[in-house]
């Protein structure tokens, strides 16, 4: 199962952090609008139908610890439609919440940058670095320290909860 090492932060300007991130060598990757639709909410995990508007929908499955801090999550990402086998795995019944954003993604190494533009909640910072064979769960927690310094984000300034919990309990802090 492929694992992340990430944060989320609330940022009031993009357009600084993505300076700061360009300046350390970060590149463009893209602009996405997604919407995010949460079928399965418990303790430690989430699963959410996401629509990538004009290319794709994924069912996206993670467990990750809902934390203030750097946190491990482990995900797996599912095409919603397999034309081979004629299946489209969409689940049924009404979504619990639905989370729409724009994502700026930017890459430095192995870290997936999003500058992200949440519809009801404001402006955040996620940092996802991939574990794989070249990075382990240390070497990622590292990087992403890093970037938390360079980008001058605090320990005080991350978020443990997911968009659609933030947007589902109406609170704006937690």
């Amino acid at each position: 199962m492929p694992r992340n090492i990430e944060i989320k932060a609330r940022v009031a300007d993009l357009d600084r952090v993505r300076a700061l991130a360009g300046r350390l060598g970060a590149r463009a990757h893209g602009v996405e609008r997604q919407t995010d639709r949460y079928y399965v909410l418990d303790a430690d995990r989430r699963v959410k139908l996401r629509v990538v508007h004009g290319e794709r929908a994924e069912l996206i499955e993670y467990r990750r610890p809902e934390s203030r801090s750097v946190r491990a999550s482990d995900y797996t990402v599912t095409a919603v439609r397999d034309e081979e086998a004629g299946l489209c795995l969409v689940p049924k019944g009404p979504p619990l919440v639905v989370v729409r954003k724009q994502r700026e993604i930017m890459l430095w190494d192995n870290v997936r940058i999003h500058l992200d533009q949440v519809d009801g909640l404001g402006t955040f910072l996620e940092l996802e670095a991939v574990v794989d064979a070249r990075h382990d769960d240390a070497a990622c927690c590292a990087q992403v320290a890093a970037l938390m310094r360079t980008l001058a984000i605090a320990d005080t300034d991350l978020i443990r909860a997911s968009y659609a919990e933030l947007l589902g309990s109406g609170t704006r802090d937690a």
